[in-house]
């Protein structure tokens, strides 16, 4: 038996706050982690378009969804599982890269983008970014890693000078201090110079900490 793969078209799914027009001078672009939904996801950037007129939040949904319990009720969406990895990665850069091409023609041309992934969205924000066609202001990585298969070169070229945050709550129950630091260091031996920022929370969002993050 031979696996093949067909290259097809299909609709990709995301949400956004805000207009974006020749005055928008912010844009941030979050992913959401496994199981979650970007409509729910994005709920909790919302404070930040409401508080400025010039800032854009899009949260862009995985690919691939899910019933979360049996076969019906809650449904979720998943950027990748470990079958099929590197097809499914190559549809999400695709994806995220024509989702920004589009945004990026609507806003002036130094607009400041702001890239968040949260959970497994920060191995697809990465693996995106390592391959993207524009440079992010700002990198947050919150509650989760960066991809180890990621190819040195490429890694570094994405890190080197990138103001990049790494985020996790102290009661986090997947990244406990000695997963931080791991991470933090694989971090600096790519290249990068990672700020940690910690509260007091679980493998979860954090509104105040999100909203010092955007005032720097």
């Amino acid at each position: 038996m031979a696996e093949h793969h067909l290259l097809v078209a299909r609709r990709a799914r995301y949400h956004q706050l805000g207009q974006l027009s020749a005055r928008t001078r912010r844009v941030w672009l979050v992913c959401h982690g496994y199981g979650q939904l970007a409509q729910y996801f994005i709920r909790h950037f919302a404070f930040l378009a409401e508080a400025d007129p010039d800032t854009v939040v899009v949260a862009p949904e995985g690919l691939s969804r899910f019933y979360l319990d049996g076969t019906s009720g809650r449904v979720g969406a998943s950027w990748m599982t470990r079958d099929d990895r590197l097809h499914e990665i190559e549809d999400h850069v695709n994806f995220l890269n024509q989702l920004t091409g589009q945004l990026l023609a609507a806003c002036p041309p130094e607009v400041e983008i702001t890239v968040l992934g949260f959970s497994q969205g920060t191995a697809t924000v990465s693996r995106w970014l390592a391959q993207a066609t524009f440079r992010p202001a700002h990198l947050i990585l919150w509650a989760g890693g960066f991809p180890p298969d990621l190819p040195a070169v490429a890694a570094h070229a994405l890190l080197h000078g990138l103001r990049l945050s790494v985020v996790a709550g102290t009661a986090d129950e997947y990244i406990d201090a000695e997963k931080l630091q791991a991470q933090l260091e694989q971090l600096r031996q790519l290249g990068g110079s990672p700020i940690v920022a910690t509260f007091a929370g679980r493998h979860e969002l954090n509104r105040e900490l999100l909203a010092r993050l955007a005032a720097k």
